[in-house]
């Protein structure tokens, strides 16, 4: 359903049941050996990512659900993984109470688990697409890491095998579980600052690096099956992740996110987060621009290539223009014909009496429709149970409603950033069509909608399998 539900419209509980859907969760939903209805959980991917975010988040809901299976294929990370799950659980429900967590190398495996529900998808970008297809074939509900795709046409796939399939997906985008998001975003869509003009988003920016000479691949590492569907090239540890018994240091941030065979940098990488919010005030989440222009600048030799400093002006079909630079502090500035909004992360909203207090996470041209908040009667959007975007998942599982972050949606974010990067890459202007998901009559940008793949991996040989 709409996320632009009226107050006088019927719930989305209530919809469902006129529907004659069941409002009540099937026993099937629910693991053969699950106690007391708790969800259980597989981990695919054990490295910073899910360590730092994915798990802890998790590990607050045991009441909910819990991990009962990990899987890696750098054998240390599984084993790291697996005592970190124990541990914690130990902690939260005592020693008593201790659970033997299943380790797996090969995530097709943990997938043919019948009594795990749910997986969590945590894995780097190039390996977002194909598990979760094959996750969601397998009856597995899937919280997947953004963006959701090294392609738009491995995205399509992936929201399209979701629906086919029935399966609840969240995708990582956990700005719109976010108060002050919510509320910036509900606050556009009800005119408080009239019409959209523009858009002023600010991301990050990722430096380049030398390059790398070949080393043996480390025996705890499947490297060949770490490399997927994308081209076979040597190993490196500062192409793939740190490699050190220092435990401080073996979970820092991977410098695959810097190189272009597995993801387009902070373009996808910190662009799906704003410009899935910038869709979400615009009311857009299911479509996208129109127009896109693009510059950045790229490494002229380096290990590391994804994009430097960049621009990027996206038009919309509303008459919305969205600018999108390094240049700009990190988070979204709408611009209307009565006033402007910002929001960024962060607690601090402007206004409050709170001494000291220098940048506010939300803030307005009159921070008394900050205090006003959303009246009866107005849009509201969907708001996820404390704020909290792995419980919202939990809770879409149990309830199977619509999360916050659907695939759909997900995916509509990031084929936002994918046409951006690919004007980038071009240096000029491209006409979108978002209904068609195709570039109109130019062959050099729909050469980029899709990657070759490297048998036996890829989408297309899991759908292929499939029949689909």
């Amino acid at each position: 359903m709409s996320d632009t539900l009226r107050a006088a419209a019927p719930s989305r509980r209530t919809f469902v049941a006129a529907l004659g859907f069941p409002t009540i969760v099937p026993a099937s939903v629910f693991g053969q050996s699950a106690p007391s209805n708790i969800l259980q959980l597989g981990q695919i991917g054990c490295g910073r990512i899910a360590r730092s975010h994915d798990m802890p988040e998790n590990f607050k809901h045991t009441s909910v659900a819990r991990y009962v299976a990990v899987c890696d294929l750098d054998s240390v990370r599984l084993a790291d993984g697996k005592q970190l799950v124990e541990s914690t659980y130990a902690r939260r429900l005592g020693s008593d109470k201790a659970v033997s967590v299943k380790t797996y190398s090969d995530y097709r495996e943990m997938l043919a688990d019948k009594s795990i529900d749910a997986v969590v998808i945590s894995t780097p970008d190039h390996w977002h697409a194909q598990p979760a297809i094959e996750a969601a074939f397998a009856g597995k509900d899937i919280y997947l890491q953004k963006p959701t795709s090294l392609t738009i046409a491995e995205g399509r796939q992936m929201a399209d095998a979701v629906k086919k399939t029935g399966r609840i997906l969240q995708l990582g985008s956990q700005q719109r579980s976010d108060l002050h998001f919510r509320l910036a975003c509900e606050l556009v869509r009800n005119g408080r600052i009239g019409k959209i003009k523009e858009i002023f988003v600010g991301l990050p920016e990722d430096p380049g690096g030398d390059e790398e000479k070949e080393m043996p691949v480390p025996p705890n590492l499947n490297y060949e099956t770490w490399l997927g569907s994308t081209p076979k090239v040597y190993y490196t540890e500062k192409r793939v992740h740190p490699q050190t018994a220092d435990p401080r240091q073996r979970y820092a941030r991977p410098g695959w996110l810097r190189c272009e065979q597995f993801g387009a940098g902070m373009i996808t990488g910190w662009g799906v987060h704003h410009i899935d919010i910038a869709h979400w005030a615009m009311g857009v989440d299911r479509s996208g621009p129109i127009e896109i222009s693009g510059t950045a600048e790229y490494p002229k030799k380096g290990l590391w290539d994804v994009h430097g400093p960049y621009h990027v002006r996206a038009k919309y079909s509303n008459g919305a223009v969205m600018y999108i630079s390094e240049k700009y502090p990190n988070g979204l500035r709408f611009i209307g014909e009565d006033g402007w909004i910002w929001v960024t992360r962060g607690r601090y909203r402007a206004g409050e009496p709170e001494p000291g207090k220098r940048n506010a996470a939300l803030d307005a041209h009159d921070t008394r429709i900050l205090r006003e908040g959303i009246k009866e009667g107005e849009i509201r959007l969907h708001a996820s149970p404390q704020n909290d975007h792995h419980l919202d998942w939990l809770e879409s599982i149990k309830s199977r409603q619509e999360p916050a972050s659907p695939a759909e949606v997900g995916h509509r974010s990031c084929s936002a950033c994918l046409p951006a990067h690919t004007a980038m890459k071009l240096g000029r202007t491209v006409k979108w069509d978002p209904a068609q998901e195709t570039f109109a009559a130019d062959s050099a940008a729909n050469a980029t909608l899709s990657r070759p793949q490297r048998a036996p991996y890829g989408t297309n040989a899991v759908l292929a399998r499939h029949g689909s």
